[in-house]
């Protein structure tokens, strides 16, 4: 099984996707939740702000020394990834390719030679799940695709070998 999957096609820097490496990118989101919250719009600014806000308030309650709940916490945070189920947006990586002005789908290849076709918005809101109780995906992946909807949550699409704009 390749674990990198290209993205190819009217695109103006043909890119090559790593899944092993998305546990340490911070965009990655909990597969187990991420269908059932509700999900709003990223703001960058927004969340920047929500962040240092909450930083500052913790400054300001526990004063500026890190007590052992930083320390428990990180300690979750580490669990969290060794157990958890997660995605990334592909967006991102979308975007980073540059697609053609006159690009107008995604192709996901996957399986043997199956092909599943998503108009250019739309795969822009497709996120990849890339593990499954803290392992990767080794017997049918090394990708899943869920539409953000959550429609295939149950059914993703698996064994993703590549995409390609058209």
């Amino acid at each position: 099984m390749e674990t990198i999957i290209p993205i190819t096609g009217k695109v103006k820097y043909k890119i090559t996707l790593d899944p092993g490496v998305w546990i340490f990118d911070d965009r990655k989101v909990d597969l187990n939740t991420y269908f059932s919250e509700d999900q709003k719009a990223d703001d960058a600014l927004e969340e920047y702000t929500k962040s240092v806000s909450k930083h500052w308030d913790r400054e300001i309650m526990e004063g500026a020394v890190y007590p052992p709940t930083l320390k428990t916490e990180v300690k979750f945070e580490k669990e969290k990834v060794l157990t958890g189920t997660f995605g990334i947006p592909f967006k991102p990586f979308l975007v980073n390719a540059e697609p053609d002005q006159t690009a107008k789908t995604v192709i996901i290849e996957y399986g043997d030679n199956a092909q599943a076709a998503l108009p250019l918005v739309e795969a822009t809101q497709i996120i990849l799940g890339f593990s499954k109780d803290g392992k990767p995906l080794k017997e049918d992946g090394p990708l899943h695709v869920y539409y953000q909807d959550g429609s295939n949550k149950d059914n993703p699409i698996k064994n993703v070998t590549g995409f390609k704009v058209e």
